[in-house]
C-alpha cells in the first residue's frame, strides 16, 4: 500500500507562515470530517452489535420455548411424542446456534466496536486537546508580540524591554513545542485513520467467518486469502506508522535543540542583505479607525514581481496592496514605535506606514522595496544591479522626522483616471485563453468608468427659456405625452460600473465578458468608489437619472437594447448591450441607418437582484410588442396587476427614501 504523501513539515512550525496555516487548516478540516464520520460509523456498528446480541437472546428464548412444549400437558396431546422428541432436537440445535450467536456478539464487541471506540476516545480526543493547546499558545504569542510592538522608544526601559524579549521568547518556544506536537499528531492521524477504518471491518468479517465455520463447517479459500491480505495490509500500515513516528520524533528533537537566539528578537547574527528583490514576513500596518485615531494590525506581507502583497490569516491567497514600481520608501519616526517605514506611490496620493519586528527586518524591507521600485527585478542580472544601488539603500534606512515624499520616477497620469482607462491588462490576460474573448471584445478596448455630462447639456436639460423643465429633462408637453404613452415605469437604485464597445449584440456571453473586463480593470486600477443613480425602465425607454439633480445622464430607446442579462454568480450585477449608429455617449440614442451597427455594453450593480431589472426590461419589451396589437395588449394587461392610473404594478419603489437626492455620498462597490 502506498505511503501517505500529504503531511505537515515540522521545519515550518516555527515560521508559522500563512501557507503553513493554510495547509494546517486542510488537516484540521480532514480531522473534523473524520470525527463526524467515525461517530456515524460507530453508531452503525453498535446497531449491528445490538442486533446480534438480540439474536442470541431470541434464540435462547426460542430454545426454552421449544422445551416447554412437553410441559404444557395438552389435553389432546396424546400421540405427540414424536413432536416432542423432534422439538427437543430442534431446541438442542437452537441452543448450539445460540452459543454461536453469543460468541459472535462477543467477538463483534471485542474486534469491531471496541477498536473504533478506542480510536475515537484516544486519537481523535488527543487531536482536539492538542488543537486547544495550540490555539492557546498562539494567542499567548500574539499577545506577547503586541506588548513588544508597543514598547516605547523615547522612554526606553532596558529592564522592561528585556522582560518583554524574554516573554516573547518563552511564548514563541511554547508555541513551537505546541505546533510540533500538533503537527506530529495530525501527520500520524493520516496513518491511524486507515487502520481505524480497516480494523473493525476486519474483526467483523473474521467473526462472521468463524461463525460460519462452526455452523456450516464450510470455508472459502478465496475469503481466507482476502482476509489474510487485509491483515497483512494493516500490519504494513502499522509498520509505516512506526517508521514515520520515529522519524518525526528524531526531527522534533533536532528542531527543539536549536539555540535560544532563534526565538529572540533583535538578536540577529547574520548581516543585513541589501541586495534582495524578494521579501516576505510579518509586518504591522497602521490603519485609520477615525478622524484622529489609528490602529495597528499584524499581517503577513510579501513581494511578487513589482507588487506588494498581503495575505491575512486564514486566507487561501494574497491580494495586491500597492504597486511598488517607481514608488518611494523612507524610514520614519511614528507614534513612538520602533522600526517604522513609509511606502508612497509615484503620484503621492497613496501611502502606507509599516513596522518591522527587528532592525534587520526593518533594513531589509526598506532595501528590498527600494530595489523593486527601480524595477531591478526586470533586468537580466538583478542581483548585480542591486549591489550597485546598495549605497542608495543605506541612505534610505536613515530615519527622517518629516513625512515629505521623495519623487522617484514619474507618475502615471492615466492610472486610476475615471473614464478613458484602457483595459490592456485585462486584454493581455485573455490572450492565452483562446479566440472567444477577442471575437466578443477587441483587445485594448477603452473602458469608461463614469458618465459625466458637459455643463452645456446640464443647463439644456434643466433650463428652457429661463424656467426649469420637468425633472427628467422634458417639456410639459413631452411629459404629458410620455405619461399617456408609458404603461410601465419602474425605478431601480444602481451604480454604474463601466461601459465599453463590443463586437456583437446577439450573444449573452459578450455581457459576461464585459463584466469580467470592467471588474478586472477596476481592481487593477484601484477604482472602488461609485456613484448611485436611478435606472428608470419604461415601456419605451431606459434612463439613468442623477438622484441629486434629477438630470437624465443617459437614455436609450427600448428598441436599441438588444441584450440584457444578470451575472450568473453575483446576482447584484447586470449588464446590457445597446445597438447604435455612431453613438457618442450623450444619451441621444438617434439611429443612423446609413452606417454600420455599433454595439456598446453597460455594466451596473444594483441594490436588488439583477434578475428583477432584467425581468422588468423583458416586460417592457413585451408591452412594446403588444402595443402593435390592441388585443394582445388587452390580454397582457389582464394577466398583470395594475396601479390606479393603469400602469403595470411590479415592485415597491426602492428609491423613495433617496428620491430627493439629499445627503447622497459616493458608495464603495461590493462587486
Amino acid at each position: 500500500m502506498p505511503a501517505v504523501h500529504h503531511k505537515l513539515l515540522l521545519e515550518d512550525a516555527l515560521e508559522d507562515s500563512p501557507q503553513t496555516r493554510s495547509l494546517l487548516s486542510v488537516f484540521e478540516e480532514d480531522a473534523a470530517n473524520l470525527t463526524d464520520y467515525t461517530n456515524q460509523l460507530l453508531q452503525s456498528m453498535q446497531r449491528v452489535f445490538g442486533a446480534q446480541s438480540e439474536m442470541g437472546l431470541a434464540t435462547e428464548q426460542l430454545s426454552r420455548q421449544l422445551l416447554a412444549y412437553e410441559k404444557k400437558n395438552f389435553a389432546l396431546g396424546k400421540g405427540d411424542e414424536e413432536v416432542v422428541s423432534t422439538l427437543q432436537n430442534f431446541a438442542k440445535t437452537v441452543e448450539e446456534l445460540n452459543s454461536l450467536h453469543l460468541e459472535l456478539a462477543n467477538q463483534m464487541a471485542d474486534t469491531m466496536v471496541f477498536p473504533l471506540i478506542q480510536f475515537r476516545e484516544k486519537d481523535l480526543t488527543e487531536i482536539s486537546t492538542l488543537k486547544e493547546i495550540y490555539g492557546i499558545a498562539n494567542d499567548e504569542h500574539e499577545a506577547a508580540m503586541v506588548k513588544y510592538s508597543r514598547l516605547p522608544k523615547k522612554r526606553e526601559n532596558e529592564k522592561l524591554k528585556a522582560d518583554l524579549v524574554k516573554e516573547v521568547a518563552y511564548t514563541r518556544r511554547k508555541q513551537h513545542q505546541a505546533s510540533l506536537q500538533y503537527y506530529c499528531a495530525l501527520n500520524a492521524l493520516q496513518y491511524r485513520k486507515r487502520v481505524a477504518m480497516l480494523e473493525p471491518m476486519l474483526g467483523y468479517t473474521q467473526a462472521q467467518v468463524i461463525f460460519f465455520k462452526k455452523g456450516l463447517e464450510l470455508v472459502s479459500k478465496k475469503l481466507d486469502n482476502f482476509l489474510s491480505s487485509v491483515s497483512n495490509m494493516t500490519q504494513n500500515i502499522q509498520a509505516q506508522l512506526d517508521v514515520e513516528a520515529e522519524t518525526m520524533r528524531v526531527s522534533q528533537k533536532e528542531l527543539l535543540s536549536v539555540d535560544d537566539s532563534v526565538y529572540m528578537l533583535d538578536n540577529d547574527t547574520e548581516p543585513v542583505n541589501r541586495t534582495l528583490i524578494q521579501k516576505a514576513g510579518f509586518l504591522n500596518i497602521r490603519n485609520k479607525t477615525g478622524l484622529v485615531t489609528t490602529a495597528w494590525d499584524r499581517l503577513y506581507f510579501f513581494t511578487q514581481g513589482g507588487n506588494l502583497m498581503c495575505q491575512p490569516r486564514g486566507a487561501v491567497a494574497g491580494g495586491m496592496v500597492l504597486d511598488l514600481d517607481n514608488s518611494s520608501v523612507m524610514a520614519i519616526e511614528c507614534e513612538d514605535r520602533h522600526y517604522c517605514f513609509q511606502i508612497t506611490s509615484p503620484s503621492g496620493k497613496t501611502s502606507m506606514i509599516l513596522q518591522a519586528e527587528s532592525k534587520k527586518e526593518y533594513e531589509e524591507w526598506i532595501c528590498t522595496v527600494n530595489n523593486i521600485s527601480r524595477q531591478i527585478y526586470l533586468t537580466d542580472n538583478p542581483e548585480a544591479v542591486a549591489i550597485r544601488l546598495n549605497q542608495t539603500a543605506i541612505q534610505a534606512v536613515t530615519p527622517v522626522t518629516s513625512f515629505e515624499k521623495r519623487q522617484e520616477g514619474s507618475p502615471d497620469p492615466d492610472r486610476a483616471k475615471p473614464g478613458g482607462v484602457y483595459s490592456t491588462s485585462a486584454a493581455s490576460q485573455k490572450s492565452g485563453s483562446g479566440p472567444e474573448s477577442e471575437d466578443l471584445i477587441a483587445p485594448g478596448t477603452p473602458i469608461q468608468f463614469d458618465i459625466v455630462l458637459p455643463a452645456s447639456e446640464f443647463q439644456d436639460q434643466n433650463r428652457v427659456d429661463g424656467r426649469r423643465t420637468n425633472p427628467f429633462g422634458e417639456t410639459d408637453d413631452d411629459c404629458s405625452h410620455e405619461s399617456d404613452d408609458s404603461l410601465l415605469q419602474q425605478v431601480f437604485a444602481v451604480r454604474f460600473l463601466g461601459s465599453m464597445a463590443v463586437r456583437c449584440g446577439d450573444n449573452q456571453e459578450v455581457i459576461y465578458e464585459a463584466m469580467r473586463q470592467v471588474l478586472a480593470a477596476r481592481a487593477i486600477h484601484n477604482i472602488f468608489r461609485t456613484t448611485e443613480s436611478h435606472l428608470m425602465v419604461t415601456s419605451s425607454s431606459l434612463r439613468l437619472i442623477d438622484p441629486q439633480t434629477q438630470v437624465t445622464r443617459i437614455s436609450f430607446q427600448l428598441g436599441e437594447v438588444c441584450q440584457f442579462a444578470a451575472h450568473q454568480e453575483n446576482s447584484r450585477l447586470m449588464g446590457l448591450v445597446v445597438e447604435g449608429r455612431d453613438w457618442s455617449g450623450s444619451g441621444s440614442g438617434d439611429d443612423d441607418e446609413g452606417g454600420e451597427p455599433i454595439f456598446s455594453a453597460f455594466v451596473f450593480e444594483s441594490n436588488t437582484e439583477g434578475e428583477k431589472i432584467c425581468y422588468t426590461m423583458s416586460l417592457a419589451k413585451d408591452i412594446t410588442e403588444a402595443k402593435k396589437d390592441p388585443a394582445a395588449l388587452a390580454q397582457l394587461m389582464k394577466t398583470m396587476p395594475l396601479t390606479n392610473d393603469g400602469k403595470f404594478l411590479l415592485l415597491d419603489a426602492e428609491c423613495s427614501d433617496t428620491a430627493d437626492g439629499d445627503g447622497l455620498e459616493d458608495l464603495e462597490s461590493e462587486a
